[in-house]
């Protein structure tokens, strides 16, 4: 698998997270978005991030300029017919996700689709495509060169080699594979978003400030970030669409969104990449 490029389908925050990560650990990427804009802050992104790495003593300028060098940017899903693996990290939006994976599964009948979502059916995606058996979720876990997760979702349709493919690439890129059924919100994601979406009822009803809250939850329970702000850092958008997943898929009240969660999503208050959310950020 080594020896030919993964593609990475979305130049946002998780495609530049993953993107980086794979050509750091030897592999060759092409990153895929619509715009060339975003393709440009990403390249730039992933030289920062590098950076870092270079700035701890982790990697030598040598190792950074390397890695660089195993990235390609593409603004056309055709470049990457060459790819073993294709991880999508497009927005969490079915038609959207579904399109992308019907194109994909045209361009080859080997490559393994994997899917970065954070909650959507895995058995929809694989549903779209020539070759359902070779559709799998792979989701990272944001920011991606720091956690060592890969929640790796198997659908209805997906073959046990395409599991073990899957696993010994996540291995590849210092992760560690976590088998998960396809049910709504996977296994992190149903446990944690309705804890943040809980956590803004309380803010919502004047019980505790957020900063209060995520004090709360740092000192009494070991978090190492409160829910508060690690739903500023996740995106706002990105919590509200999962919570209607969860409230879809499972027809249970208890997954309702919060009302102040949908108000700030509408204006717009969605966490760092917006610059407000719960906290504000320079």
């Amino acid at each position: 698998m080594s020896d030919q490029p993964i593609g990475v389908v979305g130049a946002g925050t998780m495609g530049q997270g993953i993107a980086q990560v794979a050509v750091a650990s030897g592999f060759s990427v092409h990153l895929y978005d619509v715009a060339d804009e975003q393709l440009s802050r990403a390249e730039a992104n992933i030289d920062k991030g590098l950076g870092k790495l270079v700035a701890k003593d982790k990697i030598s300028e040598a190792d950074k300029a390397a890695a660089l060098s195993r990235l390609s940017t593409t603004t056309t899903l055709d470049a990457l017919n060459d790819c073993a693996v294709i991880i999508e990290a497009a927005p969490e939006q079915p038609e959207l996700k579904e399109k992308l994976f019907r194109d994909l599964s045209r361009l080859s009948s080997t490559t393994i689709l994997a899917s970065n979502t954070s909650s959507l059916s895995l058995t929809r995606l694989a549903a779209v495509c020539e070759h359902p058996e070779r559709v799998v979720g792979m989701h990272f876990f944001n920011p991606v060169p720091v956690l060592k997760l890969v929640e790796v979702i198997r659908a209805e349709q997906t073959s046990d080699a395409t599991v073990a493919e899957i696993e010994t690439l996540a291995k590849a890129l210092g992760k560690t594979a976590v088998p998960v059924g396809d049910a709504p919100g996977f296994a992190v994601n149903r446990l944690m978003v309705p804890m943040i979406n809980e956590a803004a009822f309380i803010v919502q009803e004047g019980t505790a400030t957020p900063e209060a809250v995520d004090d709360a939850m740092k000192l009494g329970a070991a978090h190492p970030m409160g829910p508060l702000a690690l739903a500023d850092l996740i995106g706002l958008d990105v919590c509200l669409a999962i919570m209607e997943v969860l409230q879809e898929g499972f027809g249970d009240p208890k997954y309702r969104p919060c009302p102040l969660l949908k108000r700030m999503v509408s204006a717009g208050y969605l966490g760092r990449k917006s610059g407000r959310g719960f906290y504000v950020y320079e």
